[in-house]
């Protein structure tokens, strides 16, 4: 039989229905490894190629006409929008079988869940932090929910490995199979993954079971990529202050003499690119997507023209993020423009968009894709438009701001992957302290007081937790007891403390990723969203492209409410920009180095590249691993990735008493910059050189005794021991630090290092 014929009548339904006449390679492989092995499956295969579809026609298959009690299989996903808009797909093609699909997450409705909780069948999609709940809080119920388990799909898998959130999935899954008696088969879907060895072994992880990934061709590349650069005309009185200068995401608002806003010509084009199309807007960040927003409003209303603009990002409500998400994906709808962030970046079908347009460069190569493949989904090429915008650099600009940085990441991003299909492999990390502390409260708020040894193998033994050493769980333990978030029993168990019941009482225990004591926004009856702190009333903030003005405050509710007045506001949450990989920046440095007039540059953005490429030539900048500014005043180029940019700079501040080295400044892993009263900074580079030759670098030298890093969300209730220790080994890189090192051994004349072997790297 074929593949077609063996599935289930309405699958064959649902395909006749669309006109497909042929299966994709991938749902062919997908359908063969589900009907006849027993081994997980990873599914890495591009935007809209159909991985939904691979997975769960053979998967429906297979439970049709079961009558088995419980749900059948788990969808998990990152995002409550991901999970709406695949509730929506997977509901279509199972309402003719009789399949119940049932979405949980913290907006949908009670009743929703109640029905699936009265009667449990079918396919449960839920967030991690909705299943962290189920597992604290109907333990007992557990057996009866999912006895009938078979398969665990996990989507967007690229974005969940290596970090705390996906170790959070493994251990629910652990945790889950071990209530329920065996372990269900997983399927892992991603079109972004730069290292498939290690992300099928992160998905396979404690199942018991091998992971199959299949050999896939790879497909040509269809693509509409333009890059564009803008100056920033320097306000008024800020041209003599070249500190100013430099890469711009959010600059001050700019008023002609009579007072009128001057039009941004980078915002311009972005509006130009975008009107009369449906686009997405994307952002780096919060803060300027409610920028970008707010200014496309002010040219549609200068202009006379249609405010067709919407936004996305994790701080709005649900109905504005739904609005959007609907809008987006009406056929009838011939216009809409969403600025988001990466919550539309992930494998939302918004159906047929035209065009994606990025403000900056994406951080990654990984999320460049992923923007990039949002559009072109019904057979056209996706189409993307970068936009750089930066303040001009004067005559009396240090040399490192005058080098455009992001538009030679975005090339560098573009050329990694056209040449070597390079995307960036997972980091997994070996001591995921901060999920451990939540882990063991969640373990005993659910199953109740144990031993301190039935409590270690209970915990140790999640796949997570591999790597860490018994003594240092029993460290943690400790610590737990004596600062009241366990408790010691007479009967020499452990239990939850009285600071420990606080902490698991609220909904925020389930996030195992930082968030904020959030107020939330109200204009009349509309809920608009959140921001971190409450502005004093007659103040005025930004929010969903808006602004808004504080009518009243109700610091007990957390309430803020506002009435909407004109005009635009730049507005700061906290936030990770991410890391950048040395692959990158190395290429970012070959950008500089040879002539290669990319053609998806445009006029202004290939005359910012030739004027970057002069000036680097010019000063020796891509020779010289280090430059003398002036005066006592040095610059290091070390074109290294984010990790090993951190170990470099902290190791640098051993010499600071040698070298008497001060003013140590540095922009995201691009450069650093200090001051030097004794010898030169040739000195220092020979010196640090020989050191490294004669002993390389112990990273934990780079930590003071007394200094306590916290980056994870409960790395605040750690001991200052295991903060160090999970500093050390997660966030530091010494290897490409010792090897940059030998490289310019011969002097400080040698060229940086070539990129170093990555087994994420893809020929």
């Amino acid at each position: 039989m074929s593949i077609y014929d063996r599935f289930a009548p309405f699958v064959r339904e649902f395909i006749y229905r669309r006109g497909w006449h042929s299966l994709h390679a991938v749902q062919e492989i997908a359908a063969s490894v589900i009907f006849d092995t027993e081994y997980n499956l990873l599914i890495p295969s591009s935007t809209a190629s159909g991985k939904t579809e691979a997975a769960f026609f053979p998967i429906l298959s297979e439970i049709y006409e079961e009558d088995a009690s419980g749900v059948a299989v788990l969808y998990i996903a990152p995002l409550k929008s991901l999970i709406n808009d695949q509730f929506s797909r997977i509901t279509e093609l199972t309402e003719e079988a009789g399949i119940p699909v049932t979405h949980w997450h913290g907006d949908v409705a009670r009743s929703h869940k109640e029905k699936l909780l009265r009667d449990p069948r079918g396919i449960l999609q839920i967030t991690p932090e909705s299943l962290e709940s189920m597992l604290m809080r109907r333990g007992n119920d557990l057996s009866r929910l999912f006895s009938a388990l078979r398969y665990i799909v996990i989507d967007e898998i690229h974005t969940l490995t290596g970090t705390d959130r996906g170790n959070q999935i493994l251990c629910l899954i652990a945790r889950l199979s071990k209530k329920i008696g065996h372990s269900p088969r997983r399927i892992g879907l991603s079109a972004t993954i730069g290292d498939t060895s290690a992300a099928a072994a992160w998905l396979g992880a404690g199942s018991g079971r091998e992971t199959y990934v299949p050999a896939l061709e790879r497909e040509k590349l269809r693509w509409r990529i333009g890059m564009e650069h803008f100056f920033i005309a320097a306000p008024s009185g800020d041209k003599s202050d070249p500190k100013k200068l430099g890469p711009a995401v959010l600059p001050p608002t700019m008023f002609s003499e009579t007072g009128e806003i001057l039009p941004d010509p980078g915002y311009e084009y972005i509006y130009d690119a975008t009107k009369g199309r449906k686009a997405l807007v994307f952002s780096n960040s919060r803060e300027e997507t409610e920028y970008i927003t707010a200014s496309l409003r002010q040219i549609a209303e200068r202009r006379h023209e249609r405010d067709i603009f919407l936004i996305h990002h994790g701080n709005l409500s649900a109905s504005l993020r739904e609005e959007a998400e609907a809008k987006m994906k009406d056929d009838e709808e011939a216009e809409a423009v969403t600025c988001a962030t990466v919550t539309m970046e992930l494998g939302i079908d918004i159906g047929k968009l035209e065009r994606v347009v990025q403000s900056g460069s994406p951080n990654s190569v990984s999320s460049f894709l992923q923007r990039l493949g949002r559009s072109g989904r019904r057979g056209d090429p996706p189409e993307m438009v970068m936009v750089f915008r930066e303040e001009e650099p004067l005559p009396n600009t240090p040399l490192p701001q005058m080098i455009p940085w992001e538009l030679l990441k975005a090339i560098a991003i573009v050329q990694l992957y056209t040449e070597d299909r390079f995307i960036e492999p997972p980091i997994m990390r070996k001591c995921p302290y901060s999920l451990l502390f939540q882990q063991t409260l969640s373990i005993l708020t659910a199953d109740g007081a144990m031993t301190p040894r039935e409590l270690g193998e209970r915990v140790l033994s999640l796949p997570p937790f591999s790597h860490v050493e018994k003594d240092d769980y029993k460290l943690l333990l400790l610590s737990m007891v004596k600062d009241q978030y366990l408790e010691m029993t007479e009967e020499r168990e452990l239990m939850v403390g009285l600071l420990g019941e606080r902490l698991t009482a609220s909904f925020k225990f389930f996030a195992v990723f930082k968030d904020s004591e959030d107020y939330t926004v109200r204009a009349g009856s509309d809920e608009i969203g959140t921001i971190t702190s409450a502005p004093p009333v007659g103040d005025r903030f930004a929010l969903a492209g808006r602004v808004w003005e504080v009518e009243e405050v109700d610091l007990r509710r957390k309430l803020i409410y506002v009435h909407a007045v004109k005009g635009k506001m730049e507005i700061a949450w906290p936030g990770d920009s991410g890391e950048v990989h040395t692959r990158v920046l190395l290429r970012m440095r070959q950008v500089l180095l040879e002539d290669t007039e990319y053609p998806y540059l445009k006029e202004q953005a290939l005359a910012r590249l030739k004027q970057a490429r002069e000036i680097a030539q010019r000063t020796g900048m891509l020779e010289k691993p280090i430059l003398h500014l002036g005066g006592q005043t040095w610059a290091i180029f070390p074109w290294l990735g984010t990790r090993s940019f951190r170990t470099l700079r902290r190791y640098l501040g051993q010499f600071k008493e040698t070298f008497r080295l001060s003013k140590i400044e540095f922009d995201g892993c691009y450069y650093i910059t200090f001051r030097q009263e004794r010898g030169d900074g040739e000195a220092l580079l020979r010196t640090m050189r020989g050191q490294i030759a004669r002993a390389g670098i112990d990273a934990a030298s780079l930590v003071a005794p007394t200094e306590t890093p916290v980056y994870e969300k409960y790395d605040g209730f750690l001991p200052g021991d295991l903060l160090r220790r999970a500093y050390v080994t997660d966030k530091l890189r010494t290897d490409e630090i010792e090897a940059w090192a030998r490289e310019n051994a011969g002097g400080a004349n040698r060229a940086a290092p070539p990129a170093p072997h990555s087994p994420g790297v893809q020929r």
